[in-house]
This record gives structure tokens, C-alpha cells and sequence, in this order.
């Protein structure tokens, strides 16, 4: 969850790295943040709790100047947020930021501190500084003694030191579901939590795997392993602008990332579609007749909004390809001991590849001999790295908290799986394939009629951003786009707010319905919109205020409903996907007038990489 950085170079001022870097990670927490920075022959150490804003505060009044240095925000896991629990913590000569839990932390702190080691925070992280610190009193160079600090913890970690004794090199370590890359520069290195912090500065990257450790330099980066064993790992070139990791003249990146999705999904769709051979290319991932016809069924597993997305794709894999499809919460999967087996396909969906539950939830489902697809949109994480197979969504870097193109993305990455299965097992006729794809082809340009729909949408949102409660409701594969809306309004605008499936409305949640009861509806045409209408009859028969999401020309709904919003119609399975847009600017615009931080809304960090 947390942001790490650092740098080791004279081209630029290391405190303008650290904290440029830590701004574009503060998504990933903000309870504190801090820097550590070489400064003559000593390491200065600063701290705040709170947002950046507080660090950069406390750096105007007493500035530092170095070359060398780390930095951190910080989503507390061990330790409340205060400024004793913020990063970097230090033991002796040893400076340290870390990301991920230790889990042996009871018994390091027992140990340590029968050895004579005074602990000052309620964080696990400190105790690795104090390990380290041993190691080097007892004559180990810095690489060294955090290869031998780490032989000693159980769980996960990406981490940076620092040593006063070795004013030029920085030292970092990857193990578990913690992401960790360092890029190079000329006469100077990097290294962070996520790409858009040092894209302004190097585009040639390597992702740590587990086990690696890195040692920076102005001269290069040197990667080993555990027993200081040199590794070979190639430099990726990133493509990403810079710029496509700022805010581009929108409010928020949430909005930002909103108007992006048109976009994102034309990247995603690609050249994976091919109209004229009627078949689905996904970037060489193959699939024969008879493993599908003995393919005992799919199962996806993801956390929040990827789970919802997932949801999605359950349809569209039993509907397109005629395989039976579960879907599982990944921080459940591997508890209730599921039974998968060779013949079973299972799909992690993960926007960041590095969530924690996601990841435990792909090596027992590998544990069992499933083949795993993944899908994922970072290349190199760890997710990507540990499955069979991985199709990637394109919807670039994501940095409001609460997910919007990664969600269409990944629906669309599923879709494109879904019409590929059901080619392979001549599921469909040519007739329907060729549609299939044209409407998917069309799909961004109609996205785009809906976001046009923005100022009328934040109008709506004028009349109920002071309600308490909101009830979301829909049938059929809009259940799950009701349950994503739900999602994205309480996530950001804090107000208390379900998803359910309309059929389910008269099993309890009818009771809560009354005049201060907004209720979304998703009344799309399908086969179930006159039930829905039905369900929408019993909402107004108790006073309860409908705001509509219906199929263009709809004229019925426009009598039956307070507010309609119109979208047009692509066949159930894309309309979907069209669906949720109204939904994410209704949630923006509600929580932009009840003055909530939009990007960072409290309590949450974007990459869930421990337990």
C-alpha cells in the first residue's frame, strides 16, 4: 500500500526527487510521509504525520540538500498514524522505508529487544533498520547486511536503506506481493513503488522479482540474489508520458481518468479484433477445441471493483462460450478450500497485479494445476509474472483510488476472452461474431455519447448530494453495474449506499424505501426490463426517488421515474459497460459537492498489497 522512493545522483537535488516521486505515489497512503537524505557526512531524517503537504511544510522551514536519499507516504498497517510510526525509521547508521507486513514481527521484537535493541515505534518496519544495523556493527557492507537481515523475515517486503557508512549507494529488496522497480539514468538511479514516479526522469526500468535485491549507484544498479548471487534482468522501456500522470486541466484524476475511458478501452481492443477472419486475437493466447470441451469450468477470482467486473465476465463466459463460470472474492478463495483441478480455468483480475489476496488466491488455484490467465494492465508485476498466461488491458497509469477505466477495461478484456472461447468451441455462428466485434469496435465511440451527459449528470447530483442512504438496483448483468455504482458513491462520497438485485428488493430492502430513499435504477431493454419496471412500480408506490438509467427511446420509464438518464443500446453484455459511466459521474459529482477528497478517499489506498 504504502509509496516508496529514492535516488542516488549529483544531476538533480535528491529532496526534489524524493518529494516530486512521493507526490505522484500518495495514492497509495497518506497517513504520513517522510525523507531521509544524505546531508554532508550524516543522514537527516524528516517525518509529519498526515498528507505531503505537512513534509513539504516542515522541508520549506528547514531545508535540506543531498544527493543520496529515500523517501515514503505511508497507509498504516502496524502502528496507528502518527509521526513516531512514519517512515523512513532508523537504527544506528541504518535509514529504512518498507511497504508490506512482516509476520514474524512479535517474535524479531522479542529477540531484538533481549539483544539490548531500543525499539521506538509500534512498527514492524523498524525492527528490519535494527537488524540491519546489526549486521553492519558486525562488519557486513550494506548489500550484505540486508541480504542477511531478510533471510530472517517471514512475509511480505519491498524495501530502501540507507548507510552513513556508504554515502553513494542505495540498497533495496522485493519479496511478496510488495512491488518494487528501479530505473537508471545517466550517473544516477531510482527506484520506487510504481512507474509514475520516475517517469520524469528515466524511462528504462526493471521490476524486481521476489528475492532480488538491488544495489544503486551513480555508476548502475547491480541486482542479486538471497546468497549475493548476480541476477540478469533486462531494462523495459516504458511509454507512458509523463504527462498522461498528471491531472491534464481536470479537477481531480478520478475525472481525469472518467473522460479517459474511451480511450483506454480503444488501447485495450487494439488489434485483437479481426473483422475480416471473424476471430479474436489475444496477443497469441491459444486455446484448443478439446481443452475447452473438457474444460470443467472458469473461475475468476478479484477484490472489489476487479470482483464486480469479474461479475460481468460471469455472464458473458457462460452466455458466449457455454462454460460454466464462478466468481470468487479473492480474500475468501483459498480459505474455504476450494477444489479446482487441471481441467479448470482460472482468471485473477487485478488492476495493479500485486493484490495481496489476488496473488495467494493464483498459487493455489496453480498449486492445483489450473491453468491461469490473468488479466491484468501492468506488465511485469507480480501477478503477470506468476501466471500462464496474461492479457493485458491498456488503460495506462490509475492513480484515483477509486477504479473507473481499469473496471471497463477489465470488462472488456473479458468480453474479448468470452467471444474468443465461444469461437473456439463454434458456440457462435458468423452472422453473430461479426456483430459481436463491430459492436465492440463501436464501443469507445459510444462511450463517448455518454460522457457528453456529464453537465446534466452533475445537475441530478445537485438534488441528492445531501441525502444519507442510496439504494442501487438491477437484473440480469446490470446487477453487478449496480453493485459497482453502490461501490463508487460510498467510496468517495462516504455516503451509506447497496447494491442488490432488484428481484430481491421485496426480501428486505423495500423495508428502507421511503421519500428520502433515492433509488438508481438500471432499466436497460433486455429480457428482464418489464420485471424491472415491475420493481420500479413498488419503489414509487412507497415514495421512494428513482433515478433511471434507460435505453434511449424508452418513453414508459420517463412516467415511472423521477430523473432518466438515456444511453444507448449495444446488446446486454456492452451496454453494461455503458451503463456504469453515469454511475461514476453521478459518484463524482455528489462527492465533489459534499467537499470529499475525491482521489483519496479516507481509509483506502489504491494497491491492497498485504492482507
Amino acid at each position: 500500500m504504502c509509496g516508496i522512493v529514492g535516488y542516488v545522483g549529483r544531476e538533480v537535488c535528491a529532496v526534489d526527487v524524493l518529494m516530486d516521486g512521493l507526490r505522484r505515489l500518495e495514492y497509495r497512503g497518506y497517513d504520513s510521509a517522510g525523507v531521509a537524505i544524505l546531508e554532508g557526512d550524516s543522514l537527516e531524517v524528516r517525518r509529519a504525520k498526515g498528507k505531503l503537504i505537512n513534509l513539504e511544510g516542515n522541508l520549506r522551514e528547514r531545508p535540506l540538500q543531498g544527493h543520496l536519499g529515500i523517501g515514503h507516504t505511508r497507509w498504516a498497517t502496524h502502528g496507528k498514524p502518527s509521526e513516531r510510526n512514519a517512515h523512513p525509521h532508523r537504527a544506528g547508521s541504518i535509514v529504512i522505508v518498507h511497504n508490506g507486513i512482516i509476520e514474524n514481527y512479535r517474535e524479531l521484537r522479542a529477540a531484538l529487544e533481549g539483544r539490548g535493541a531500543v525499539i521506538r515505534s509500534d512498527t514492524d518496519t523498524e525492527l528490519i533498520a535494527h537488524l540491519i544495523e546489526e549486521a553492519v556493527e558486525q562488519g557486513r557492507d550494506l548489500l550484505t547486511a540486508v541480504r542477511e537481515a531478510c533471510a530472517q523475515l517471514t512475509g511480505s517486503y519491498a524495501l530502501g536503506a540507507l548507510c552513513e557508512r556508504e554515502p553513494d549507494l542505495l540498497v533495496t529488496a522485493k519479496n511478496g506481493g510488495s512491488p518494487i522497480i528501479v530505473g537508471q539514468g545517466e550517473k544516477q538511479a531510482f527506484l520506487a513503488s510504481d512507474i509514475p514516479a520516475v517517469l520524469p526522469y528515466t524511462r528504462d526500468i526493471i521490476s524486481l522479482h521476489d528475492g532480488d535485491f538491488a544495489l544503486l549507484s551513480e555508476e548502475g544498479i547491480q541486482i542479486v540474489d538471497i546468497e549475493g548471487r548476480p541476477i540478469e534482468r533486462e531494462f523495459t522501456m516504458i511509454q507512458w508520458d509523463p504527462v498522461s500522470a498528471e491531472k491534464g486541466g481536470y479537477d481531480h484524476f478520478m475525472q481525469k481518468e472518467i473522460f479517459e475511458q474511451p480511450r483506454a478501452i480503444t488501447d485495450t481492443i487494439g488489434t485483437r479484433i479481426n473483422e475480416v477472419e471473424l476471430d479474436v486475437d489475444l496477443d497469441g493466447i491459444e486455446f484448443s477445441k478439446d481443452e475447452l470441451d473438457g474444460c470443467q469450468g472458469v473461475t475468476l477470482v478479484a477484490c472489489g471493483t476487479s470482483y464486480y467486473a469479474s461479475q460481468l465476465g460471469k455472464y458473458m463466459i457462460e452466455q458466449l462460450a457455454g462454460i460454466p463460470c464462478e466468481v470468487d472474492l479473492a480474500s475468501e478463495f483459498r480459505y474455504r478450500k476450494p477444489i479446482v483441478g487441471s481441467k479448470r480455468i482460472v482468471i485473477p483480475v487485478s488492476q495493479s497485479g500485486e493484490t495481496a489476496d489476488t496473488l495467494a488466491a493464483l498459487q493455489e488455484a496453480k498449486r492445483q494445476g489450473a491453468r491461469v490467465l490473468s488479466i491484468c494492465n501492468v506488465r511485469e508485476s507480480t501477478i503477470s509474472r506468476a501466471s500462464d498466461d496474461v492479457l493485458y488491458t491498456h488503460a495506462g497509469p490509475e492513480i484515483g483510488v477509486a477504479s473507473t477505466k481499469a473496471f471497463v477495461t477489465q470488462a472488456v478484456a473479458l468480453y474479448l476472452i468470452a467471444l474468443k472461447l465461444g469461437i473456439v468451441r463454434q458456440r457462435l455462428g458468423k452472422s453473430e461474431i461479426r456483430d459481436r466485434l463491430h459492436d465492440a469496435m463501436r464501443l469507445p465511440r459510444m462511450l463517448e455519447s455518454v460522457l457528453a451527459l456529464d453537465r446534466s449528470i452533475e445537475k441530478i447530483a445537485r438534488r441528492y448530494f445531501k441525502v444519507q442512504d442510496f439504494l442501487f438496483l438491477g437484473r440480469g448483468i446490470m446487477f453487478p453495474i449496480a453493485m459497482e455504482g453502490a461501490l463508487k458513491l460510498k467510496e468517495i462520497s462516504y455516503i451509506h449506499a447497496e447494491g442488490y438485485a432488484a428481484g430481491e428488493m421485496k426480501h428486505g430492502p423495500i423495508a428502507l424505501i421511503d421519500e428520502n430513499m433515492p433509488v438508481v435504477v438500471i432499466a436497460t431493454k433486455g429480457e428482464l426490463h418489464d420485471k424491472l419496471l415491475s420493481n420500479l412500480e413498488q419503489v414509487r408506490a412507497r415514495d421512494g426517488q428513482v433515478l433511471a438509467i434507460a435505453s434511449t427511446g424508452d418513453e414508459e420509464i420517463a412516467e415511472k421515474a423521477n430523473e432518466v438518464i438515456y444511453i444507448d443500446d449495444l446488446g446486454e453484455f456492452l451496454t453494461s459497460i455503458l451503463a456504469v459511466v453515469p454511475l461514476q459521474l453521478l459518484a463524482y459529482h455528489i462527492a465533489t459537492l459534499k467537499g470529499t477528497d475525491v482521489d483519496q478517499p479516507r481509509n483506502l489506498a489504491k494497491s491492497v498489497t498485504v492482507e
